[in-house]
């Protein structure tokens, strides 16, 4: 790969650094804050990427492909990230945070305020689950790493866990805690974080499964039924009854 970075900063040279050195004429690197064209061409980047990690995966993706994709030069890629894992890097996890930060104003629109505990959990779990459809680019980045998780950077797994997925299911353990304090869930301090894992398995890892990571695109009813049947297998084991103790108590 490096051999081919040299060609390409030899080729790119007159347009190196998103056009200083053609504009300031010297070819040195002034170092100011980025200007609002460095920016955008670096998302211009990152959003290339994502579509063509998304669709080629980790391995087979290159860094030629990802520059047609971006309409930019090789050079600029090299120049803001390094390398391809220097890239999907950036795109993965800056990625994971957007649609975890997305997924944490989901949590607090439909749990700060719940009345009707079944109601108001099957409104919430039909959005939730259509997260992969807000979210197109970054979830099919996510698809490529089943098939690809051993070629990719142990680390980047790490980190994008810690802030993606974890921190998401972590958020939910912490609605679902206030849910059982307000007496509405029979979740305390000692199985939230088990009681989130539970609803995400029986309501988002049921869509999931079912469409193949989204690969295939379900009925709206087919959806509809894995959402209520989550719902439902939920409040029976974390539910109350009109007495106040667990749904499941006398099962």
């Amino acid at each position: 790969m490096a051999g081919h970075a040299d060609s390409e900063r030899d080729k790119d040279s007159g347009r190196d650094r998103d056009g200083e050195r053609d504009k300031d004429g010297a070819g040195a690197v002034d170092r100011k804050p980025p200007r609002k064209g460095t920016v955008e061409k670096r998302r211009a980047i990152t959003s290339g990427a994502r579509t063509v990690f998304g669709r080629e995966g980790y391995t087979r993706a290159s860094i030629d492909a990802i520059a047609a994709e971006a309409g930019a030069s090789t050079r600029t890629i090299y120049n803001h990230f390094g390398d391809k894992e220097g890239l999907f890097r950036a795109v993965l996890l800056e990625s994971a945070e957007s649609v975890t930060a997305a997924t944490e104003a989901l949590f607090e629109r439909h749990l700060r305020k719940v009345r009707d505990v079944e109601e108001d959990l099957l409104d919430f779990a039909r959005e939730w689950v259509g997260q992969s459809e807000a979210h197109p680019g970054h979830f099919s980045v996510v698809r490529q790493i089943i098939p690809e998780g051993r070629r990719l950077p142990a680390d980047v797994l790490e980190e994008w866990q810690r802030i993606g997925p974890q921190a998401s299911q972590d958020a939910l353990a912490r609605w679902l805690l206030e849910l059982g304090r307000q007496g509405l869930l029979a979740v305390d301090e000692t199985n939230a974080r088990k009681a989130a894992r539970h609803l995400a398995l029986m309501v988002g890892g049921g869509v999931t499964a079912e469409s193949y990571f989204g690969a295939l695109p379900l009925a709206e009813a087919e959806v509809e039924e894995i959402v209520r049947d989550g719902v439902g297998i939920f409040l029976r084991l974390y539910g109350v009854d009109a007495a106040g103790g667990p749904a499941g108590a006398g099962a």
